[in-house]
């Protein structure tokens, strides 16, 4: 928790002042509180104080901090059946929320979740963005996590990541990846089947994106579990998606890429392995054990391994398939890990292995119907 957070407000008969620095607020600051907190109800006044919140809280940590008072009022005026006035309270609350660990514990305890779920059952897009909005930010705060997986949130969540708009379908994997972190909510995630979206966002994403990033981060979580690795199969072209994003995707997205692959090989060798060896994955994972970042190259190691160890008996009539040449690899490489030649013997093997993979690459690309979006 930052140290802004230990900040409070007061409030005398001619100024606001924030606890700390003794700084007088102007009279705009004063007189928005005033109006946002006031009992009657007026709501035009109330949205344009709301709004007021909203404009000055945008870069300002020291006014989120003077304006946390607003928070329950502003609340309250999520209920209300004025939907310019739940839009003004969504915008401002988000604006509160950034970056404020305080202000996110309280809009949870003023009971924003619930008026915020109901935003989603009512078919306006841009209300259901805003709430997806704010939804990803209190999900940022640890402590609230389990709060917001039991509200009901991510069923909502999840079918933002095929209906929403781009923004919408951002903020989705933001707040999903963010409560995955709780092994609770990662039952509730997967229990709503979102492996079919994330493999479409993969698909026509930048494998580089953030949003890829995400998408990939939240699938190798979600191989954790049996359903997860037999949903991520059984989805036309998910596997390759996973693939696809560790040939391509940032140093971070390639890692969760390995580590998803690696857990379901981990899991069950018989039964993951050839569906992860037929989207042509060799090439990638060796690229990967020269370029990739530590963690990923350990566990491109690791599943080279797992996929050369057959559980067959291997033919000897073939001393050319890459598994074969993925094993004389991993021997020099065990072999000469103390000598600067390593590195140039696995480069060289993976051109090898490249062309090896050619005539399969090549049919993968025939079958590609869409390409990254730009």
């Amino acid at each position: 928790m930052d140290s802004q957070t230990t900040t409070t407000t007061t409030t005398t008969n001619s100024a606001v002042f924030v606890t700390g620095d003794r700084s007088p607020a102007t009279p705009t600051i004063t007189r928005t509180l005033r109006l946002i907190q006031e009992q009657n109800d007026d709501p035009v006044k109330k949205i344009q104080a709301a709004k007021e919140i909203r404009r000055l809280t945008k870069t300002s940590p020291r006014l989120r901090r003077l304006f946390s008072d607003a928070i329950p009022s502003l609340v309250s005026m999520l209920r209300s059946t004025c939907l310019e006035a739940n839009s003004a309270a969504l915008l401002a609350l988000l604006n509160l929320a950034v970056q404020d660990e305080t202000n996110k514990i309280s809009t949870v305890d003023a009971g924003a979740l619930e008026p915020i779920i109901t935003f989603f059952q009512m078919g306006n897009q841009n209300m259901q963005e805003h709430a997806t909005a704010l939804l990803a930010t209190l999900s940022a705060s640890p402590v609230k996590r389990l709060t917001i997986g039991a509200s009901g949130a991510i069923q909502f969540l999840v079918k933002g990541l095929n209906h929403g708009t781009p923004q919408a379908k951002m903020d989705a994997v933001m707040a999903l990846s963010n409560l995955s972190s709780e092994k609770h909510n990662l039952g509730i995630i997967l229990q709503s089947q979102p492996i079919p979206y994330l493999v479409n966002i993969l698909k026509t994403s930048k494998k580089s994106s953030k949003i890829s990033e995400r998408c990939t981060g939240l699938i190798e979580s979600l191989t954790d579990f049996e359903e997860g690795r037999v949903a991520l199969t059984s989805e036309e072209g998910g596997v390759l998606a996973v693939v696809e994003v560790l040939e391509r995707g940032s140093p971070q997205n390639r890692e969760h890429a390995v580590g998803a692959l690696l857990t379901m090989c981990q899991s069950d060798r018989c039964r993951y392995r050839e569906p992860i060896l037929k989207e042509g994955v060799i090439p990638g994972l060796l690229e990967l054990t020269v370029q990739g970042m530590p963690n990923a190259q350990s566990k491109a190691h690791v599943l080279l391994r797992l996929l050369r160890e057959s559980p067959y008996p291997r033919s000897e009539l073939e001393p050319d398939t890459l598994e074969n040449i993925v094993c004389g690899i991993i021997s020099q490489i065990e072999g000469d890990e103390q000598s600067g030649n390593a590195k140039q013997v696995l480069a060289d093997m993976v051109q090898v292995s490249m062309e090896q993979s050619l005539r399969h690459l090549q049919q993968r690309a025939l079958v590609c119907t869409s390409s990254d979006a730009p």
